[in-house]
């Protein structure tokens, strides 16, 4: 028989330290069943959409502070996390002010 259940995929790439804390935050939030396999977070549900799935990633990236590093995007029917590209920066040189060479008259 068909149970209408259906796996949906998170992908966390360069977030891996933090694939335990996602997997429970998942499952309270979402009160469903996750697995999870090398790169990937596994959710089996019935009645859960992608877009909710990927409402609930952010909510986790949110909450942990982590919105400055990674953001969140579906990919071919899975959500996946990517890192921020870091720019390079140059440091900027001030001017540099010349000596003042004020010269008085009483001297």
């Amino acid at each position: 028989m068909f149970s209408g259940r259906k796996k949906l995929k998170v992908d966390w790439g360069e977030l891996a330290d933090e694939k335990e804390n996602l997997s429970s935050f998942l499952c309270k939030t979402l009160n469903e069943k996750i697995t999870s396999d090398d790169h990937h977070l596994l959710v089996d549900s019935e009645k859960l959409s992608v877009q909710n799935l990927q409402s609930a990633v952010n909510k986790f990236i949110y909450h942990r502070h982590l919105n400055n590093r990674y953001w969140v995007a579906l990919e071919g029917g899975a959500v996946r996390i990517h890192r921020f590209k870091e720019k390079k920066t140059e440091k900027r040189k001030k001017p540099t002010t010349t000596p003042s060479t004020i010269k008085h008259g009483w001297l």
